[in-house]
């Protein structure tokens, strides 16, 4: 007999920032255990190429253009999935930017860039679903937070500022919507291996710095957030709220320096 613990079979779950990156490892995650996944983007042709390459024999990834930076946007994206599936159970809120250089040099278009989308986008998207879910009285929402939340990395000051209030956000709505029986969670992600940050990360020096002060040894892949997702998403965690689970490898268990032990 199967336990269904863990299961998000059946579930309608919409992954914003889904054709790329984190958020298809996501999708891709949810589809192949029987979720109805919607993923969102802004570009039409990855969006329809990355659900062609995920959608299961079973289970067909269904794709919305849709940029969260834009308001309006949002609410046709959230009435049409209504409209399609009848209800969204999770939301996966992973649509995220960034841009590396000193904190001097960021101009007004760059931080609005950043929190347009990070932060702004992030609360309008969850408000909008969690409407739907409050007339429900049922739902969870997944935010991705960071490893900045932490301590701040040098050279990303607006994209740690966005995070910091993604967390205030998961916190708070999480203290509000309880009554409605709507759980509210976060993600945060250590140094995770992506299509944007591979060429990052194959600089040596960087490797063996993100490896030696990592306590498991290695960076993160994409598939590694999978598992917390589903935990998230499901009855395993229904009496859990307002968090944040750093899935890092153990980068902020503590510093690592150089002693022989």
């Amino acid at each position: 007999m199967l336990d269904d613990l863990f299961s998000v079979d059946g579930q309608v779950v919409l992954v914003s920032g889904g054709s790329r990156g984190i958020g298809r490892a996501l999708a891709t995650g949810f589809a192949q255990r029987g979720a109805q996944v919607v993923i969102t983007g802004r570009q039409e042709e990855t969006l329809l190429q990355t659900s062609q390459e995920i959608s299961t024999a079973d289970v067909s990834v269904h794709p919305l253009v849709c940029d969260v930076a834009l308001p309006e946007d949002i609410q046709r994206l959230v009435e049409t999935v209504v409209e399609e599936f009848g209800q969204i159970d999770t939301l996966l809120n992973v649509a995220g930017v960034n841009k590396r250089q000193p904190v001097e040099d960021f101009t007004v278009e760059d931080y609005d860039f950043i929190l347009d989308v990070n932060l702004k986008g992030a609360f309008l998207l969850a408000q909008a679903v969690g409407k739907r879910m409050i007339q429900r009285r049922s739902g969870t929402q997944i935010n991705i937070d960071s490893l900045n939340t932490y301590a701040p990395l040098v050279g990303v000051l607006p994209y740690a500022m966005s995070k910091g209030g993604l967390t205030m956000m998961t916190r708070g709505m999480a203290a509000e919507w309880g009554k409605h029986n709507i759980r509210i969670n976060s993600i945060a992600p250590g140094f995770i291996l992506t299509a944007m940050t591979r060429k990052l990360w194959s600089d040596a020096s960087m490797q063996a710095w993100g490896n030696a002060n990592t306590p498991l040894g290695r960076l993160g892949e994409v598939d590694d957030l999978i598992g917390t997702a589903i935990f998230l998403a499901s009855k395993a965690s229904t009496f859990m709220t307002g968090q944040v689970l750093y899935v890092d490898g153990g980068f902020s268990a503590g510093t690592l320096w150089p002693i022989q032990m």
